[in-house]
């Protein structure tokens, strides 16, 4: 697999796949989007609005690629983003848990790197 192509490739079918789910059951006051930034491999699923008086501003995941890896720097989703990605062959390898402190990583079946 070519990293360099298919990682963005995945990581956008993915996210454009539970943004799509959760159009089907939408919130009129709240929009759910799809931040993407393809030139420094940004990857962001979001929800903005307001609710109940209160603004929102919700980051539901956020994913990077970075040295070749899956950084889940965001990850609010039932199963988890890297479950996915392991889904559709990626090695554990290649996915760093980032919302884990540095030091607690070892203790994940994911990457390491710091």
């Amino acid at each position: 697999m070519d990293k360099l192509t298919e990682y963005p490739k995945l990581i956008q079918h993915i996210l454009t796949e539970y943004v799509e789910l959760s159009h089907r059951h939408p919130n009129p006051d709240i929009e759910t989007l799809l931040i993407v930034n393809e030139a420094k491999s940004h990857y962001i699923w979001m929800n903005l609005g307001w609710q109940n008086g209160e603004r929102v501003t919700e980051m539901t995941v956020y994913v990077r690629i970075r040295d070749d890896k899956f950084w889940i720097e965001e990850d609010w989703t039932e199963e988890g983003i890297a479950t996915d990605l392991v889904r559709v062959g990626v090695p554990k390898e290649d996915i760093v848990l980032a919302f884990h402190e540095p030091k607690m990583r070892q203790y994940t079946d994911f990457a390491v790197a710091l």
